[in-house]
C-alpha cells in the first residue's frame, strides 16, 4: 500500500532584506565649520529632504517595484527618496530607522573643518568615547538596530523581499544585528547615497 503522502508542506523561505540609504541631501557641504556651527549644520541635514532631480539607481528601482514590503525610516530625506520610485504608493515609516546622532566633540572655535570630517570624528567620539551629549547613546542604539532587525526579519517571513531607505551608518548597525542572527551579506555597494546591502537568510 502505497504511504500517504504528507500535507506538510515545507518552511516558506524568507525573502531578501535590501538596505539601501537615501539620496543625496539638498544641503550644500562644501563648507567649513565650527563645532559650534556643526551642530547646528547637522540639525538642518535631519529635517532637509534631497536634491531634486536625482534618478536612483535602476537595480535599486527594480528591488522597490518587485519587493514585497518598503519601508523608510520618518526623516524627510529617506521619505523623499522612496517617493522618487513609488509616486504616492503607501509604504510605512519607522522612527525606529532614523540615523544615530552625531554630537561633535566640543573643539576650539577656531578649528573649522568639513562636514564629512566633523561626522567622521562626531561618530568616532560617539562609538568609543560615549560622547552623546543627551541623545541617543551607543548602547541605545544597538538596541534600537536589534529591534529594526526584529521588525524588518518579520516583515520578510512571507518570502518576499523587503527594502528599506534609511541612512547610512543606522544601515550599518541593522546589518550588524542581521548577522548576529544568522543572515549574510550576499551583496554591498557600500555606503554612497543610494547604495544598498543585501542580506539573505543563512
Amino acid at each position: 500500500m502505497a504511504s500517504d503522502v504528507s500535507d506538510h508542506s515545507a518552511p516558506l523561505r524568507h525573502g531578501a532584506i535590501i538596505l539601501a540609504r537615501h539620496g543625496e541631501p539638498a544641503l550644500s557641504r562644501k563648507v567649513l565649520l565650527s563645532a559650534d556651527e556643526y551642530r547646528e549644520f547637522w540639525g538642518a541635514y535631519e529635517i532637509g529632504g534631497i536634491l531634486p532631480g536625482q534618478a536612483p539607481p535602476e537595480r535599486l528601482r527594480k528591488f522597490v517595484a518587485e519587493c514585497g514590503a518598503l519601508v523608510s525610516s520618518t526623516r524627510l530625506r529617506a521619505i523623499e527618496s522612496a517617493r522618487t520610485m513609488v509616486g504616492e504608493r503607501v509604504f510605512e515609516h519607522h522612527d525606529m530607522l532614523i540615523e544615530a546622532p552625531l554630537p561633535p566633540p566640543r573643539f576650539p572655535s577656531w578649528i573649522r573643518l568639513s562636514p564629512k570630517l566633523w561626522g567622521f570624528i562626531a561618530r568616532v567620539w560617539w562609538w568609543y568615547f560615549n560622547h552623546h551629549e543627551g541623545q541617543e547613546t551607543r548602547a541605545e542604539a544597538e538596541a534600537r538596530a536589534d529591534r529594526a532587525a526584529a521588525l524588518l526579519i518579520g516583515l520578510a517571513a512571507g518570502g518576499d523581499n523587503v527594502v528599506v531607505l534609511a541612512h547610512g551608518f543606522f544601515n550599518h548597525l541593522i546589518g550588524r544585528s542581521l548577522k548576529k542572527l544568522g543572515w549574510k551579506l550576499v551583496e554591498s555597494e557600500g555606503y554612497k547615497y543610494w547604495s544598498m546591502r543585501r542580506f539573505e537568510r543563512g
